[in-house]
């Protein structure tokens, strides 16, 4: 029987481990082993968990160890069997150890100034580490700083720590055997207890004069303390009232704003920090201002007399004082005004203002002042004038006719206010009054409303105005209204063909109403047919339109109001002027498009008929001869062109109108130079893009037609032979033009004729060509119209 070598070997054979790290380790047997498994340091089989794998192969095995801990260490074994039961082991020796380590070093760290402080460095390592205190680069040994102590657990303690002793402090850890180094900086801060002082511990103030009071206290310690304010055991809060402020240099400030008599008393300044608080007191001491503490308005009778009472009070008891608002004036205790009405007596605290026979001048504002060293205090009253009614108008008397309503007035001052009643014949009218009266009332103001409808409703109406001083009445006069007496001093004015001006003076009564307008009437003499012509408004003139030339005329005027129309003014005659011939035109004058002149033309008097047309007569400067050009009368403007460049025009407007010409108006106008718009001269330069293509087409017309021809004359063909041979086949062969067109002699043709714009004219003029033996032609106007 064979019996297999079995052989097992692991790839380490001892191992240093740190605490927290992971390390796997690799098993190989030689032979023909059946099972590998590792056993731990306890001689337990190991089984796969988290910290611990396992990767078995036939003859290779891998443990992995993961985040080792101290309980991991020992000898671990790999053990390999074969078929037969026969077993190999092979083993790795593993150490752990603890690698430097701070554990949850604080920084900074704070003490209390003067304690002894212990800084805390909390550090492990296998073995223990050698733990060494820097303090500003330079290691601290006890024998050269008596107040510093490296404690047992490595911590530093300091005695009676101070603020010099703040900074930063490294702790270094070692571990020789590993040749291991590390270390932590830590800040240590040293707390010190608030320290306060205060300027100034006592205040003076004046309440109710908007006055404001700053308390400071000046703080010092580490780290800056808080301050709060406080009085009678509460913190006070910030408000409208009490503002903190708080300055560099550890200043801070209470400012007591608008102080009254109840913030006087002590207040406490505290500054608190983490290393302890302090507190000191300061006092405000409020003085009284003069305050007003009895001022009533005062309601007196016109004609009696009046007492104004002003009661005030502080410390020192204040001097009054009174003002009239009105006009300013003072008055003191002991005066009396030049008119003896005003007096003032005043004792204690207290002044009293009389005043005697009261009148509405009086009314008003009056203000009481109360004055001392600390301050002042100003009130007002008003002193209101109870008086019997007063009546605001004197218009008493009002005009109406029949069934026109009319508003009677009656306005009132008084106080208190009056009651107000309309009567008539000794009855009393009703506020809802009558069948043709009504009662409009408002305050200090009442309006009867009254629609006259017979004579009876004419005549007297009485106002009474009552309230609880008195009664007043006034009396008002309904007259019946008349119509407006006459117009006189009828005048004619800027009487021309067609037109005349009326003026005319207002009559001395309007009746009572006022006049609405005026009605100017007018007719030719002879005639009965009287024409209405009203008024704007009420203006005394009226133009008269639409006149016949050459005709007398008679015109009067009368006024109209709400009654209605009065007399007529006394006639008056005038005549029109006759018809002639019209005034000279004005004229001014425009540059036009191109080669044309826009000549504005401005009618002036037509002499009484329409202007039928204006001859313009125009040349140049040079020439003899004038060109005329009609315009039509309903035109305003002359358009001339086609004008010459750079060439000074004369020009004669005359207007003609039915009766005859007018004078002529002379006017001259230069044409500037051409225009030069490419900066070449061109043969079609002043003309338009239209003008140019109806030149063009005119042209090649005239060519068709010369080709025309010369096939007619030389080869018997074209467009001229076949109308010639249809027309010749309608004639008898004694037709003299057939045989003249066979022999070529004449043949004639109609072109219409072109203007400027290319457009055909429709005008029935034409060019006439006549072609000869001889191949020339000329052109002649058609004399027939065709």
């Amino acid at each position: 029987m064979h019996v297999s070598l079995l052989r097992v070997s692991i790839s380490l054979n001892k191992v240093e481990l740190s605490v927290g790290e992971s390390k796997f380790f690799i098993c190989t047997a030689i032979g023909e082993p059946v099972r590998l498994e590792w056993y731990n340091p306890q001689g337990e089989r190991i089984v796969p968990s988290k910290r611990m794998s396992l990767h078995t192969e036939t003859s290779r095995s891998r443990l992995i160890i993961y985040n080792a801990i101290i309980e991991d260490a020992g000898i671990y074994r790999c053990q390999a069997t074969d078929a037969s039961g026969h077993t190999e082991e092979a083993s790795v020796v593993l150490e752990i150890y603890q690698r430097l380590t701070f554990q949850d070093v604080q920084s900074p760290q704070e003490f209390r100034h003067g304690e002894t402080a212990e800084v805390v460095c909390d550090v492990i390592s296998s073995p223990v580490p050698v733990v060494v205190w820097y303090y500003q680069d330079k290691e601290i040994t006890e024998e050269h700083h008596s107040r510093f102590q490296v404690l047992a657990n490595n911590n530093l303690q300091i005695h009676q720590v101070t603020k010099a002793d703040e900074g930063v402090y490294r702790c270094e850890a070692s571990v020789e055997a590993r040749g291991e180094i590390d270390f932590v900086d830590i800040a240590v801060v040293v707390n010190v207890p608030p320290v306060l002082s205060v300027f100034q511990q006592s205040f003076n103030a004046t309440a109710d004069y908007q006055e404001s009071v700053t308390f400071t206290c000046i703080t010092s310690g580490s780290p800056d303390p808080m301050v709060t304010w406080h009085r009678k055991g509460q913190q006070l809060e910030p408000s409208e009232q009490y503002i903190f402020n708080r300055l560099e240099g550890g200043r801070s400030m209470l400012t007591i704003r608008n102080i009254r008599q109840g913030d006087g008393g002590t207040y406490s300044c505290k500054a608190t920090n983490k290393a302890g608080s302090q507190e000191r007191e300061l006092f405000l001491k409020v003085f009284v201002q003069p305050h007003i503490t009895q001022l009533k308005n005062v309601t007196a009778v016109e004609g009696s007399a009046a007492m104004i009472s002003c009661v005030a009070e502080g410390e020192p008891l204040p001097d009054i004082s009174w003002r009239r608002a009105s006009d300013g004036q003072t008055f003191v205790d002991g005066d009396k005004s030049h008119d003896g009405r005003f007096e003032v007596r005043g004792r204690h605290g207290k002044s009293v203002l009389t005043i005697s026979g009261v009148r509405l001048a009086d009314l008003g504002r009056f203000d009481c002042e109360a004055l001392s060293r600390i301050g002042g205090h100003q009130k007002s009253m008003f002193l209101d004038i109870e008086y019997i009614p007063k009546f605001l108008t004197n218009h008493t008397i009002y005009y109406s006719w029949e069934g026109n309503p009319v508003n009677i007035s009656c306005d009132v001052m008084s106080n208190p206010p009056a009651t107000m009643l309309w009567r008539r014949e000794r009855f009393t009218i009703s506020a809802e009054g009558t069948a043709n009266t009504r009662v409009h009332s408002a305050e200090g103001k009442s309006v009867l409303e009254v629609t006259p409808m017979s004579d009876r409703d004419f005549g007297r109406y009485n106002c009474t105005a009552r309230n609880n001083i008195g009664v007043r009445y006034q009396e008002f006069i309904l007259a019946q209204a008349d119509v407006p007496s006459n117009p006189y001093s009828v005048r004619l004015s800027a009487v021309s063909q067609r037109l005349a001006t009326v003026t005319f003076m207002k009559p001395d009564s309007h009746g009572g109403v006022p006049i609405s307008y005026y009605l100017v009437q007018y007719k030719e003499v002879g005639s009965q047919d009287w024409r209405d012509v009203k008024s704007h408004s009420v203006q005394t003139t009226v133009v008269l339109t639409g006149l016949e030339p050459n005709t007398t005329y008679e015109v009067r005027v009368a006024a109209v109001n709400g009654k209605g129309q009065g007399e007529f003014s006394h006639t008056e005659t005038f005549q029109t002027l006759p018809i002639r011939e019209p005034s000279p035109p004005a004229v001014h004058g425009q540059r036009g498009m191109g080669k044309a002149y826009r000549l504005g033309l401005v009618k002036q008097d037509d002499g009484g008929m329409p202007i039928v047309e204006y001859i313009v007569k125009y040349k140049t400067d040079k020439e003899e001869q004038w060109m005329t050009k009609l315009v039509p009368g309903a035109n305003d403007f002359a358009m001339l062109q086609p004008l010459q460049w750079n060439t000074r025009y004369e020009v004669e407007i005359t207007a003609r109108n039915v009766k005859g010409l007018s004078e002529p108006t002379f006017y001259q106008f230069f044409m500037p130079q051409k225009p030069d718009i490419t900066g070449k001269k061109s043969l079609f330069s002043g003309l338009g893009l239209g003008a140019v293509v109806g030149l063009g087409l005119g042209a090649l017309l005239l060519l068709l037609v010369l080709v025309d021809v010369s096939c007619f004359f030389l080869r018997h063909c074209g467009l001229l032979m076949c109308i010639t041979r249809t027309l010749c086949s309608k004639k008898t062969a004694t037709s003299g033009k057939g045989k003249e067109i066979e022999e070529g002699k004449a043949a004639y043709l109609k072109l219409p004729l072109k203007e400027e714009n290319g457009k055909e004219s429709l005008k029935p003029d034409t060019i006439e060509i006549k072609v000869h033996s001889d191949n020339s032609i000329h052109t002649k106007p058609d004399d027939s119209k065709a």
